[in-house]
C-alpha cells in the first residue's frame, strides 16, 4: 500500500512542502542541511584516519606537533579554530 510512490504523490508531496514553509526558506534550509552533511561527513572521516592513527602512532608524539584545525564547512574560514589534542600525562 505505501511501498511505491509515483510521480502524482511526489509532486504532491513537494507541493505541501512548499505551501508550509513557503518558497523563501527552502533555499536556506537546503543550504544549512548541506553544511550539517558535510561537517558530519568530515567529521567521521577525522575519526576514522584518528582510530587508524592510534593503532600505528608511535609511543611519543613528536614535541612540535602544531594543533589540528577543525572546520565548520569547507570554505569557511571564518569559523575555523586550532584545537589541542589533549596529552597523555599519565606516568608509566
Amino acid at each position: 500500500m505505501f511501498g511505491r510512490l509515483g510521480a502524482p504523490e511526489i509532486i504532491l508531496i513537494i507541493v505541501v512542502i512548499v505551501l508550509l514553509f513557503g518558497a523563501k526558506k527552502l533555499p536556506d534550509m537546503a543550504r544549512s542541511l548541506g553544511k550539517s552533511a558535510r561537517i558530519l561527513k568530515s567529521e567521521a572521516k577525522a575519526m576514522k584516519s584518528d582510530g587508524k592513527q592510534q593503532e600505528q602512532a608511535p609511543a611519543d608524539p613528536p614535541a612540535s606537533e602544531q594543533p589540528r584545525t577543525i572546520q565548520a564547512s569547507p570554505g569557511d574560514v571564518t569559523s575555523s579554530r586550532p584545537v589541542t589534542e589533549p596529552t597523555d600525562t599519565t606516568q608509566r
